[in-house]
């Protein structure tokens, strides 16, 4: 925090107070993925978070669960929604993608594309770059998937 003279720099408090909270629903359609991401990128970049952060880490992870959420989760069923809630603030980004899905379990679903066995194979790509670009990935929910993605700021 930047402080002068007089005391705290009422814009630098006004910064580290900062939160922004956003609640998104949007149908099943892979067309509103990068609106998604550009809001929640937005926010971080507003909030001073590195550029790789905002350039490849929140784009690529949010992207990849979104369509995951669209895809696999709801099917790409136009009846079905995904759920986005993200709260940025100073410390942490945190988004929670919620689909209408019958859940799966995350460790029995990631692999690691690196290995040998999996050189070949189409799936399993989503997950592994998530857990590589963020700080925590999550999965809960009994009813669908609530995926929680955490990205601590830098």
């Amino acid at each position: 925090m930047t402080q002068s003279n007089n005391g705290p720099d009422p814009a630098a408090v006004q910064l580290d107070a900062l939160r922004v909270a956003l609640e998104l629903e949007i149908p099943s359609d892979v067309r509103y993925i990068e609106r998604v991401v550009d809001l929640v990128r937005r926010q971080c970049a507003e909030l001073s978070y590195a550029p790789r952060h905002c350039a490849l880490n929140v784009p690529v992870a949010l992207a990849e669960a979104l369509s995951n959420a669209i895809l696999y989760g709801n099917g790409e069923h136009s009846s079905k929604q995904v759920y986005v809630r993200a709260r940025v603030d100073r410390v942490e980004l945190v988004v929670e993608i919620a689909d209408e899905g019958a859940g799966f379990d995350l460790d029995a679903c990631t692999s690691d594309p690196t290995a040998p066995e999996n050189l070949e194979s189409e799936g399993g790509r989503g997950l592994f770059l998530m857990q590589r670009l963020m700080d925590r990935v999550e999965r809960f929910g009994e009813r669908g998937n609530v995926v929680r993605l955490t990205l601590r700021r830098a």
